[in-house]
C-alpha cells in the first residue's frame, strides 16, 4: 500500500505491557524477523533502557536477512528526537519495544500514530491484574476505541493443559477484546534469543508446531488499517526513558 505520491506506507505496531517479564522482545524481535524473511523491509524500534532487542539484533549474522533497528532509548543531543524516531525510507513494518513500568500518562505517546497495538499477557493472577490495568489505560487514557479494532492480546508461553490457561482465557473473555493467538511455552524462543534469529529463521521441522501459532497473529496484522501519514511519520514515543 502506497501513500502521498507513491510513498510506500509503514504499518507500525507497538508491543505493549507495562509488566516487566511478559514477553515484549521475544514478540518483537520473532516479528521482525518473521518480515525479513518474507523479503519486507521491518524496522525494530526499541525503547527499553535494558536494550534487549537492540543486543538481540547485534548477534544476528550478516547472511541473515537485513532488519533496521532504532535504539530509541538513547539519547543523542546531535539530532532532534523525532529525527531519531523516524522510519527508513522504504520501511514496511515498525514494530515498537516498548519497556516495563510504562507509566499511564505516557502511553499515549507510545501508541500515537500505530496501526496496531499487541499486549502479551502470560497465564498467572499477577500478569492477568496487570493486563486488565494495561487494556484498561489505553481505552481510557490512550482514548483508544474499541471500534478502531487494533488493540490485540497474545497469550504467551502458555501450557493448554495447565490450570492457569483457562483461568487466563475466561479472564480474556471479558475483555472483549480479541485474543490474536496464543505462543506455546517453548524452548524455541530462548534458542532464537541466545543467537539472533527468528523462529521462522530456524530449520522447520524443529519449530513447525511453534511457527503454525504465528499464523493468526500475522494475518490480524495484515488486516489492520494503514495510517495515512505520507510514510515518514514517525510514532510520537516518549522523551523520558532511558
Amino acid at each position: 500500500m502506497q501513500g502521498k505520491k507513491g510513498v510506500p506506507m509503514t504499518r507500525r505496531v507497538v508491543v505493549l505491557n507495562p509488566k516487566g517479564g511478559s514477553g515484549k522482545t521475544t514478540l518483537a524481535t520473532n516479528l521482525v524477523a518473521y518480515y525479513a524473511t518474507q523479503g519486507l523491509s521491518p524496522t525494530l524500534m526499541d525503547y527499553d533502557p535494558q536494550g534487549s532487542s537492540t543486543r538481540w539484533l547485534k548477534k544476528r549474522g550478516p547472511e541473515l536477512p537485513t532488519i533496521h533497528g532504532i535504539a530509541a532509548f538513547e539519547r543523542n543531543l546531535r539530532v532532534t528526537r523525532s529525527f531519531l524516531l523516524r522510519a527508513p525510507v522504504g520501511c514496511d513494518w515498525l514494530v515498537a519495544d516498548t519497556p516495563a513500568a510504562v507509566p499511564s500518562h505516557d502511553i499515549p505517546q507510545l501508541v500515537a500514530n500505530s496501526d496496531a497495538i499487541l499486549v502479551p499477557v502470560l497465564p498467572s493472577d499477577i500478569d492477568i491484574h496487570a493486563c486488565s490495568k494495561c487494556i484498561s489505560d489505553l481505552l481510557l487514557v490512550a482514548k483508544v476505541r474499541r471500534s478502531e479494532d487494533k488493540i490485540g492480546v497474545v497469550a504467551n508461553r502458555v501450557r493448554r493443559n495447565y490450570r492457569s490457561f483457562g483461568t487466563l482465557m475466561r479472564f480474556l473473555d471479558t475483555l472483549h477484546i480479541p485474543v490474536v493467538t496464543t505462543l506455546r511455552d517453548s524452548q524455541n524462543y530462548l534458542r532464537v534469543a541466545e543467537t539472533g534469529v527468528g523462529l521462522h529463521e530456524m530449520k522447520q521441522q524443529l519449530v513447525r508446531e511453534d511457527t503454525a501459532t504465528w499464523e493468526p497473529l500475522v494475518q490480524w496484522l495484515d488486516a489492520r488499517r494503514v495510517t495515512d501519514t505520507g510514510g515518514d511519520q514517525p510514532l510520537a514515543g516518549i522523551a523520558t526513558h532511558g
